[in-house]
């Protein structure tokens, strides 16, 4: 039973329960694994591409039918040569440039503005780099057949029909008006099929929109769930950044007995050492240059108050018994900073002694 519930436990604390944290989100956006959907990018270039033609629809028509009159009624009259060739080439290139260049500026501006509302700025080659578990056959057909593949035939079949939907019936609004064309001129013609084109063209881009909202919905809740951690992630991507409490321990250790070391070395240049007379022992010194009040150069306890007294000692320092002195200053005092103002009459006393005692040495 007791080997069951740590089982239950472990498995506890491996489930994927808690939500991400933030250097969890951070390193996963790195990655380039961020809540994308491809039908808000698809649905903005749509609305902005078509937007762009029927705002501009004159203009381009105007340049398209000034270059069939050009090549119609001049250049078919002039003998072919190589420089009228390449006159011809560079003008039409030019006039095809004015109506292409619109069009492709506005699709890449809204390429870039969906990318920019979804995801921000975020630059990385991270999905770029070879990973050969990409062409594992059967993690390959997992996918195939995982519920994201469903959704994904889901939402592909969702969109068809909409499209669908949505052309047919504007279509059929406009059937009537369509035959009729046949007894315009042509640039009536095209007038007429040019607009049903981007009226078309308007609400699909729309319902894809609005289709993209829920997709980008789902996108989010699916990112959410796959970058999910359990409390063992948790606890490891703390000690990672705070580091092992053992090593810490360690280098706390180690930084201890180099301060204890450094402390020793001062203890033959203080001027007294105050202890209690067991337990604490502090080192006191009072140098005008350095500082107006006295200042402790080592304190320790127990083991370490015994090494102070023991240096203080064997380099001739004088050693003075003052136990409530010696308890208040090793709680209110720290290395190499004057002491309080509040202990200045009573070191002030014993300093004064340690001086007379050593005048009359």
């Amino acid at each position: 039973m007791a080997g069951m519930r740590l089982d239950l436990q472990f498995f506890a604390a491996d489930e994927k329960t808690e939500k991400a944290t933030p250097k969890k989100r951070q390193d996963t956006r790195k990655k380039g694994q961020v809540p994308k959907s491809q039908d808000v990018n698809t649905g903005f270039l749509l609305i902005m591409v078509f937007g762009t033609l029927f705002l501009l629809g004159g203009y381009m028509g105007g340049t398209m039918e000034g270059m069939y009159r050009v090549a119609f009624s001049e250049y078919i009259h002039r003998d072919l040569t190589e420089e009228l060739t390449h006159s011809m080439f560079v003008e039409m290139t030019v006039e095809i440039s004015k109506i292409i260049a619109p069009i492709m500026g506005v699709a890449l501006i809204a390429g870039i503005a969906s990318n920019l509302l979804q995801v921000g700025i975020m630059f990385t080659g991270e999905p770029l780099k070879m990973d050969l578990k990409k062409l594992d056959p059967i993690k390959g057909a997992k996918r195939i057949f995982s519920a994201r593949a469903l959704v994904e035939l889901f939402k592909s079949l969702l969109k068809i029909s909409f499209v669908g939907v949505i052309t047919f019936s504007i279509i059929w609004v406009n059937k009537d008006q369509m035959m009729m064309m046949s007894q315009k001129s042509v640039q009536v013609a095209l007038s007429f099929f040019g607009t049903i084109t981007i009226v078309m063209g308007l609400a699909s881009a729309l319902a894809l929109l609005l289709l993209s909202v829920l997709d980008y919905t789902y996108q989010k809740y699916d990112h959410e769930k796959n970058i999910r951690m359990s409390k063992k992630d948790i606890k490891d991507e703390h000690k990672n950044i705070e580091g092992d409490p053992q090593i810490k321990a360690k280098i706390k250790e180690k930084q201890r007995q180099m301060s204890a070391s450094r402390m020793m070395s001062e203890v033959p240049d203080a001027d007294v050492v105050i202890t209690n007379p067991t337990h604490y022992a502090i080192a006191i010194k009072y140098d005008e240059t350095k500082s107006s009040a006295p200042y402790v150069v080592a304190m320790g306890v127990d083991f370490l108050a015994l090494k102070i007294k023991e240096v203080a000692k064997s380099n001739e320092v004088v050693t003075v018994e003052n136990r409530p002195l010696a308890r208040a200053l090793y709680q209110h005092s720290e290395i190499d900073q004057p002491i309080d103002e509040q202990f200045y009459k009573a070191v002030a006393e014993v300093l004064a002694y340690v001086y007379q005692l050593e005048k009359k040495m």
